[in-house]
């Protein structure tokens, strides 16, 4: 009998956000740290480099496990899309640990699958709000600050995970610009910035 291959997902929304409870939670289900994807990103949307490496190699048959439902993403029509991509057109079982009636290696009968695909979307729901919810106390948060005399820079946009290898591939010809603007999520003028720096860096790494 051939072994299920198993794959673990973490996504965190900052560089400071610590992925140390999902990872702990995905290895203690034997999870390998090959096999587990990470994105420092926003839940917005999923055009997010390790989570599409991982959809690149998942395959019929294999388990892809996530710590809860807003860690998949924060949209809710994505999350339904990508649910679907995922079990439906791949043909994996996916597992939300805190969410034991989210693991579709249960239930696999008709009145299984109708509770789970209504967990689904109440979940889905909930995690698009709290990202609307966190969104809005943000924008509160800046103008009680700004009525008290605080003022703000334009924020710094945040590589994501992966970075260097996917200015190594497009400067290899590998990927198009316009896909890696679309996988960094960033404009053109903060790519060259950002890949500045990374040159720099590299720079000062080897010179060390």
């Amino acid at each position: 009998m051939e072994r299920i291959r198993k794959y673990g997902y973490i996504r965190v929304s900052t560089m400071e956000q610590n992925e140390d409870r999902q990872r702990i939670a995905l290895k203690n289900l034997g999870i390998r740290d090959e096999n587990i994807f990470c994105d420092r990103q926003s839940g917005k949307d999923f055009i997010r480099p390790s989570y599409e490496s991982m959809l690149s190699i998942l395959k019929k048959g294999d388990l892809l496990c996530v710590m809860s439902i807003d860690r998949l993403g924060r949209n809710y029509m994505g999350i339904q899309k990508q649910w679907n991509i995922l079990t439906k057109k791949i043909g994996v079982d996916i597992c939300v640990i805190d969410m034991p009636l989210l693991d579709t290696r249960r239930g696999k009968d008709l009145m299984g699958t109708f509770i789970a695909d209504l967990v689904l979307q109440i979940l889905s729901f909930v995690a698009e709000n709290e990202r609307d919810n966190i969104r809005k106390r943000q924008e509160e948060g800046i103008k009680a600050a700004k009525k008290r005399g605080v003022k703000f820079g334009r924020p710094r946009k945040s590589v994501p995970s992966g970075f260097c290898d996917i200015v190594d591939e497009w400067e290899k010809k590998n990927i198009s610009f316009k896909k890696v603007l679309k996988l960094c999520d960033m404009s053109e003028a903060t790519f060259y910035r950002r890949v500045k720096e990374y040159r720099l860096l590299f720079k000062g790494e080897k010179g060390k």
